[in-house]
């Protein structure tokens, strides 16, 4: 389990020309990815990371929400918000599509940052061996 101030310790905030509700949203997924935060717990409140990074807290409450629509965290009003529990495995064409999606979108990340998709590849393939080894 992390605590609150750990993990935004882990979050950078750049000036490189990329809207910060993004910035916020790509280091909470890849800290959900890496298993810094684990279904169940709780997110930092909006204030706290509004108060961190001296940014507006709508800006923050932008990022949660993309978080909210993705499925990554659940609000609840009064409580906080949570990293939600990962979806059940899509099956057959279901599984397919999503994974074309999710491919495509990769692959339009990747060209939009100059990284050659064959490397990125290559990276994705050893980062999903390495975590079949763990597992």
């Amino acid at each position: 389990m992390h605590t609150q101030e750990q993990l935004l310790s882990g979050i950078r905030i750049e000036d490189n020309g990329v809207p910060i509700y993004v910035q916020l949203r790509e280091q909470f997924l890849r800290a959900m990815g890496a298993g810094v935060l684990k279904p169940g717990d709780q997110m930092p409140t909006m204030r706290q990371v509004a108060v961190a990074f001296r940014i507006d807290l709508n800006t923050v409450r932008h990022a949660y929400d993309e978080l909210e629509r993705a499925g990554a965290v659940v609000l609840i009003r009064g409580r906080g918000s949570f990293v939600a529990e990962p979806p059940a495995a899509l099956q057959g064409a279901d599984h397919d599509a999503e994974a074309e999606r999710l491919a495509r979108q990769v692959l339009a990340t990747a060209a939009a940052a100059g990284v050659d998709p064959l490397v990125l590849a290559s990276k994705i393939t050893a980062l999903a061996a390495a975590k079949e080894e763990v597992q």
